[in-house]
């Protein structure tokens, strides 16, 4: 979505080819960007981008394309009705339309409110509001959203967070040429804001590389903790708003080691902090694991990873608890119900809560299936958890995982061996 606003050719590699990447690219090429792929996978974008009405984008099940691409269109102000799969238009979009429409963007549901598909309306005149935003959630998508809205308006945006999220949109905006400033109040409340771009300012983006992806690396960690072997995951991303996991694997006496080796892409301090994204190798072994327990304050940094957790609590000593995960039954499945139900059926003792659940560990044979509810998360949990020893578990709906990670099933079977995964 960014590479379309600078000048010249922007090179990507390592772009994951997953359901998610390809709705974002569909959507981008409606929109007049020009994207090329060559043999060895790499993405070439030709900017700045001359923009036309897209009409129709099918953002499939990717929350993260829908949200920013409500920013952007509205931020250009291009008409457009965007829709998703029935899982998607069954996830909140209210709470990045309420700004975009405080700052003057005419959005309107179609169907149920504050779902999807929506409608945008052409901007005949004028930019967009300057706004200044304290979001309920804390949310990464809607952050970036309101910041795309923001640069391609061409007006203040300020996002006052309830607590910090993922920081990759800021970091790229600052490697395109964006100052981007990002402040914490003494109870370490951040707020992120960007600036009007001068007209003569030229964006430029000429190479990014981009890690792998640390919360589908989280799922292969799980695995052999588990039990199942010996793990060495390369160039993923160890940006600090993604590794919450870690934080919970010291608790649970996880073996792991970290190795860092480079930056995906540089920039300058200059544009109001880090632009780089840390990048390195994560070896792991299995561990006997003991019960944890996670709150709100620490879920902000593995939103995604909470069923990863799950399945680590079912083979950890004594009772583990998650608490200030609500959150978690507006993703793409009630995620908290189906992991409670699925734990359950395979012989795990699990208690739901409203807003967690209370897992007893145990070291008896799991048998059973595991139904994800089209969940590519949840399917990838119970997946690591399946091929861990003292379980026979299957998965239905196992070509879910396509929506991250289409390689999964393939790599989990690595592990154990002497290749790295």
């Amino acid at each position: 979505m960014l590479a379309p606003l600078a000048a010249g050719i922007t090179r990507v590699r390592g772009l994951l080819d997953s359901d998610d990447v390809r709705a974002t690219e569909q959507a981008m090429r409606q929109l007049g960007a020009s994207i090329s792929v060559d043999r060895e996978g790499e993405v070439s974008i030709d900017g700045p981008v001359d923009w036309r009405p897209p009409g129709t984008i099918d953002c499939r099940n990717s929350g993260t394309t829908a949200r920013l691409l409500l920013g952007l269109l509205s931020g250009v102000g291009l008409p457009a009705i965007l829709e998703g799969d029935q899982s998607l238009s069954r996830r909140p979009m209210d709470r990045v339309v309420y700004p975009l429409q405080a700052m003057g963007a005419r959005v309107r549901y179609l169907a149920r409110e504050g779902s999807l598909p929506v409608e945008l309306e052409a901007r005949r005149s004028g930019s967009l509001r300057p706004l200044s935003h304290r979001p309920r959630v804390a949310s990464a998508q809607v952050k970036s959203g309101l910041l795309l809205a923001g640069l391609t308006a061409g007006v203040r945006v300020e996002v006052r967070e309830p607590a910090p999220t993922r920081d990759h949109t800021e970091r790229l905006l600052r490697a395109l040429g964006v100052a981007v400033g990002s402040e914490a109040s003494p109870a370490g409340v951040p707020t992120i804001r960007i600036d009007p771009v001068d007209r003569g300012h030229r964006l430029s983006l000429p190479s990014v590389s981009v890690p792998g992806d640390f919360s589908s690396a989280a799922f292969l960690l799980a695995a052999c903790w588990l039990g199942t072997g010996a793990v060495e995951v390369r160039g993923v991303g160890l940006n600090a708003t993604r590794t919450g996991l870690l934080s919970v694997a010291d608790e649970i006496g996880a073996r792991y080691e970290v190795d860092r080796r480079a930056d995906a892409f540089a920039g300058s301090a200059e544009l109001g902090g880090p632009a780089e994204e840390p990048v390195g190798t994560v070896r792991a072994w299995p561990a006997r694991l003991r019960a944890f327990e996670v709150d709100g304050r620490l879920l902000s940094s593995l939103v995604d990873e909470v069923p990863v957790l799950a399945v680590l609590a079912a083979r950890a000593s004594g009772v583990s608890r998650i608490r200030g995960a609500e959150e978690l039954r507006r993703k793409e499945s009630d995620r908290l119900a189906v992991l409670a139900h699925n734990l359950t059926a395979i012989g795990v003792s699990c208690r739901e809560r409203p807003d967690g659940l209370d897992i007893e560990g145990t070291a008896e044979a799991l048998a059973g299936r595991a139904r994800p509810d089209g969940d590519h998360r949840i399917a990838m949990a119970f997946g690591a958890l399946g091929v861990s020893p003292g379980c026979e578990i299957s998965i239905e709906e196992p070509e879910c995982v396509s929506v991250s990670y289409p390689g999964f099933w393939q790599d989990l079977e690595r592990i154990g061996r002497s290749e790295a995964a």
